[in-house]
C-alpha cells in the first residue's frame, strides 16, 4: 500500500457543472479533494467534481502532501507536507493558490483539524519530544501546547460547538495496541478520560454522542462517557470494525468492516439497527465519507486492480457505485468539500 494511506484526507468542491438535487433546487456539483501519487510517485493533493471530472493538481512538490482537512466554509485546505525536510502544517486556498507554511520546527507536525468556527487549527507535533496536541490561529500565530504527558496524544476532533477537543491518548497504556479516549476543553484544561483501550472515536453532528471502536466492535456513548452501548457484535478473531463516520444528520453511521478476508462498507442506524452492507465487490473497500447532504458516500477500493486504490462514489443506500478516479497510481484520503 502506498504511504499516503498512513494518515488520511479528501474533500468536495462546487464549480462548473450544474445539477438538480431532487428538491427543485439547482446547485453546482460537490467536489472531492484527495491525495494521489500519480505525479512522479509523490503524494500531491488534487480536487475533482464528485463524478471524477476536472481533476486538478493543487500541490506539486518533491515531498509528500497529505493529511488534508477542509476549513468549515470550504474555502481553504490545511495539510501536512515534508517539502521543506520535515513534516509541517500548511494551508492553501481551495484552488491551490496562497500556500502558506503555518509551523516551523525541526519536528513532525501533522493531523490538522479546524475548529467549527474556522478560527483555530488543532494538530499533533513532536516538537517537545513526543506526540502532543497543539492549537494555533489559522495564520499560524499563537501556537499553544494543550497536552503534556510522556505518552502519545493524537487529535480526534473538535466538538461541534467548538468548546472541546476529543483525542486519543496512550498515557495509561491499558492496552499496548490501543489508546484511551479523552476529552478536554479547547484551551487544554479539564482533560478527562472517557474510555479505555479504544482505537477510533468521532463526535455525533449534534455533539451529544461519541461513537468509538472497542475490541473490534462499534460502541456509542454520551459526550461525558456515560451510557456506553455496543452497536455491533462482531464474530471471530479476524473480523472487526475498522473505521466509522456519522451521517451529516446524525441518524446513521457508515463503517468499514473486515469480513471474510475482505473489507466492506456497511451502514446502520445510530442505534445499531437496520445494519446493511453497501459494497458487494470483494477487495479492500475502506474509508467511507458522507457527502455534505448525506445522499452519497465516497470510499476507497482496490476491487479492479488488486493493491491499487481508486476512489468510488455510491448512493447512501449502496446503489450506483461509480469509480471516479482511474489511474495506475494510488488515490486515497477522499474528503468532501463543505458546502457554503
Amino acid at each position: 500500500m502506498k504511504p499516503l494511506f498512513a494518515v488520511c484526507a479528501v474533500a468536495l468542491l462546487t464549480l462548473n457543472r450544474w445539477a438538480g438535487d431532487g428538491t427543485g433546487t439547482v446547485r453546482s456539483p460537490d467536489q472531492i479533494a484527495f491525495v494521489s501519487d500519480r505525479q512522479g510517485g509523490q503524494d500531491d493533493i488534487y480536487l475533482m467534481n464528485d463524478d471524477g471530472t476536472q481533476a486538478t493538481n493543487l500541490t506539486n512538490h518533491a515531498g509528500r502532501d497529505y493529511d488534508l482537512a477542509w476549513s468549515p466554509d470550504g474555502t481553504k485546505i490545511a495539510f501536512a507536507s515534508n517539502r521543506d525536510g520535515n513534516f509541517e502544517i500548511y494551508v492553501m486556498n481551495a484552488d491551490g493558490s496562497g500556500e502558506t507554511r503555518l509551523t516551523n520546527t525541526v519536528a513532525i507536525n501533522f493531523m490538522p483539524d479546524w475548529s467549527p468556527d474556522g478560527t483555530k487549527i488543532a494538530f499533533a507535533s513532536t516538537r517537545d519530544g513526543n506526540y502532543e496536541i497543539y492549537a494555533m490561529n489559522t495564520d499560524g500565530s499563537g501556537q499553544t501546547r494543550l497536552t503534556n504527558t510522556a505518552a502519545m496524544d493524537l487529535v480526534r476532533g473538535w466538538s461541534p460547538d467548538g468548546t472541546k477537543i476529543l483525542f486519543m491518548s496512550y498515557r495509561d497504556r491499558h492496552n499496548s495496541r490501543s489508546g484511551e479516549i479523552y476529552v478536554m476543553n479547547a484551551d487544554g484544561s479539564g482533560q478527562t478520560r472517557l474510555t479505555r483501550a479504544e482505537v477510533s472515536a468521532a463526535w455525533s453532528p449534534d455533539g451529544t454522542k461519541i461513537a468509538f471502536i472497542r475490541d473490534f466492535d462499534i460502541y456509542v456513548m454520551n459526550a461525558d462517557g456515560s451510557g456506553q452501548t455496543p452497536l455491533t457484535n462482531t464474530p471471530g478473531s479476524y473480523d472487526s470494525e475498522v473505521s466509522l463516520t456519522w451521517s451529516p444528520d446524525g441518524s446513521k453511521i457508515a463503517f468499514d468492516a473486515r469480513r471474510d478476508w475482505s473489507h466492506w462498507i456497511y451502514v446502520m442506524n445510530a442505534d445499531g439497527s437496520e445494519r446493511a452492507r453497501l459494497t458487494n465487490a470483494r477487495g479492500n473497500n475502506t474509508g467511507p465519507a458522507w457527502s455534505p447532504d448525506g445522499r452519497k458516500i465516497a470510499f476507497i477500493s482496490d476491487r479492479i486492480r488488486n493493491g491499487n486504490f481508486e476512489i468510488y462514489v455510491m448512493n447512501a443506500d449502496g446503489t450506483n457505485p461509480t469509480r471516479v478516479t482511474d489511474d495506475p497510481s494510488a488515490d486515497g484520503q477522499a474528503r468532501w468539500r463543505p458546502r457554503r
